[in-house]
């Protein structure tokens, strides 16, 4: 009788552990199979009964709270409970088997005033469902692993306390997979661990940076790198300011740019429109800090409020451009060995930029985590549009996740080797050679006309990264690792052959010392990624 009475005093503490410990208890046989359920029973369905007292009691409390009572007695309070009155079956037996909703729920049923009699015939429904499977199943499993671990333990007491972690974890992964929206999150995360263009860079950039040491090895040094683009400082290693490079290229081939350097935010502010005006540009404008990486930062901003917060948040030198409404942009990395008559177009990105698109029922957060692709990186998305996420987009309305076209950013990469002609080629190489001293990095275009952009015309260069921009097309989720390290591998000799070529020439390189100062200051330097649309 006191074990009974134990297990029914137990389940107010823990629910789940006491189940599963009934069920080792029934295992043992230490209490009979019926007497175990049925304490367990008694147990979770005065528990139930409580928490709907509990909501009955302080309800009364909150509506004698004029605030409270406001909105406990408005039409939504009354169409809350009448849901609740004709749902109260499905609502209060699911309950008991998705995790984190049984209290919230139980508590608001009474202070809706749910009936007693309709709450107490569910939920004890509820409550003869889900306790006998958890205590028979509890009891299966824990005999099963205590034959078979207690030979290995020398006793059964630690296989059955193992044997009852084991059982109150599965329990509950079991009653979070139940809910769909945990099951799908679960999904992406596997799938995030599955496919490599998600690793985190340390782990994919493992065998690269060996070979990395091995080529340094061989061309003198890791500075040689440095040697690349003499045109830039330190080849475009990393810190290089972008609004520089940009003025080193054909301003016909670029999209215009201006530069706010650091300041008080209100004097800053003041210097763009300035300039905006002076210039003929109107809204909407990007800004993106001067010495950024992987897109960090980049921010389209649509009025003069959000460029004053913008500048406030971001106290760094800063970028502003028009808007290039494209909608397309490539990625195309070019590469010229010295002495070369004509440079080389290494690779071609085809981005795609990620965009909902409305049903006229579901929420922006919905729309991505029902998505396939979008839900693979939601966590940057949610964290970006975290004003929107509960608006709800018409039916074919269309809402942009991201503008910068970069993949950690959420921008889908593919192989562009389609667009590759000998025009564009013809086009990549003349923009190229009019920057004295670039012979290697990627040039990031946006452009309106995908036939324009084969034919080498209406080119609108975003930026151009140096040394240490990647083959983007790496990241193509239909392409394999294989490739990606070949690509990465064949990228990096050829950056190594340069250097070393025009170092041979006469061309400076940066001292270690300096690189690894570079490296450090980068690592260590606050990045303005968080800044949401």
């Amino acid at each position: 009788m006191l074990t009974f009475a134990l297990i029914v005093v137990g389940t107010f503490a823990s629910e789940d552990a006491t189940c599963i410990a009934t069920g080792l208890l029934i295992q043992r046989g230490e209490v009979g199979v019926s007497a175990g359920i049925l304490a367990c029973i008694i147990g979770i369905y005065f528990g139930d009964l409580g928490l709907w007292g509990v909501g009955r009691t302080f309800g009364r409390v909150a509506f004698a709270w004029p605030w409270a009572a406001r909105r406990l007695t408005t039409p939504a309070a009354h169409d809350a409970r009448a849901w609740l009155e004709r749902h109260a079956a499905g609502a209060i037996v699911a309950s008991r088997f998705l995790p984190g909703t049984r209290l919230a729920l139980y508590v608001t049923a009474g202070i809706l005033r749910l009936p007693f009699v309709v709450f107490a015939l569910w939920s004890l429904v509820a409550a003869c469902l889900w306790t006998p499977s958890l205590v028979l199943l509890s009891a299966a499993l824990g005999d099963a692993f205590v034959v078979r671990v207690s030979p290995l333990l020398g006793s059964p007491w630690p296989a059955r306390v193992v044997a009852g972690a084991l059982a109150l974890v599965l329990t509950q992964v079991t009653r979070r997979l139940a809910d769909e929206q945990n099951r799908v999150r679960v999904a992406a995360r596997i799938a995030r661990l599955v496919r490599w263009e998600f690793w985190p860079a340390w782990l994919f950039y493992l065998p690269v940076s060996i070979y990395i040491a091995w080529l340094a090895m061989r061309h003198r040094g890791l500075s040689t790198i440095t040697a690349a683009n003499p045109g830039m400082r330190d080849g475009g290693l990393v810190g290089e300011s972008k609004f520089e490079i940009l003025q080193q290229l054909p301003s016909e081939w670029t999209v215009p740019s201006a530069l706010v350097e650091k300041g008080a935010p209100f004097e800053r502010l003041r210097r763009l429109r300035t300039t905006c005006e002076a210039r003929g540009w109107s809204l909407p404008l990007i800004l993106k800090p001067d010495v950024g990486q992987r897109g960090a930062g980049v921010r389209l901003i649509r009025t003069w409020d959000a460029a004053g917060d913008y500048l406030a948040a971001v106290d760094a030198a800063v970028i502003a451009q028009p808007y290039h409404h494209g909608p397309f942009e490539a990625g195309v990395f070019y590469y010229r060995l010295p002495g070369w008559a004509r440079g080389r177009i290494f690779s071609i990105t085809d981005k795609q930029f990620p965009v909902l698109t409305g049903d006229g029922v579901s929420t922006v957060e919905t729309l991505i985590w029902s998505h396939p692709r979008f839900r693979l990186q939601a966590a940057t998305f949610v964290s970006r549009h975290r004003a929107s996420l509960s608006r709800v987009l018409a039916v074919g309305e269309h809402f942009s996740l991201a503008v910068a076209g970069n993949h950690c950013q959420g921008t889908l990469f593919r192989d562009g080797g389609g667009l590759l002609t000998p025009a564009l080629e013809q086009r990549i190489d003349e923009i190229a050679r009019a920057y004295s001293g670039f012979f290697v990095g990627r040039f990031d275009i946006r452009y309106s006309d995908v036939e324009a952009f084969k034919a080498g015309r209406a080119l609108a260069i975003v930026e151009l990264n140096g040394v240490t921009s990647e083959s983007t097309d790496i990241y193509d989720p239909d392409g394999s690792l294989l490739r990606a390290y070949r690509q990465l591998f064949r990228q990096w000799s050829i950056i190594f052959a340069i250097g070393d070529a025009n170092r041979s020439q006469g061309a400076p390189v940066s001292s270690t010392r300096r690189l690894l100062a570079l490296v450090r200051a980068h690592l260590t330097t606050p990045v303005p990624c968080a800044i949401s649309d």
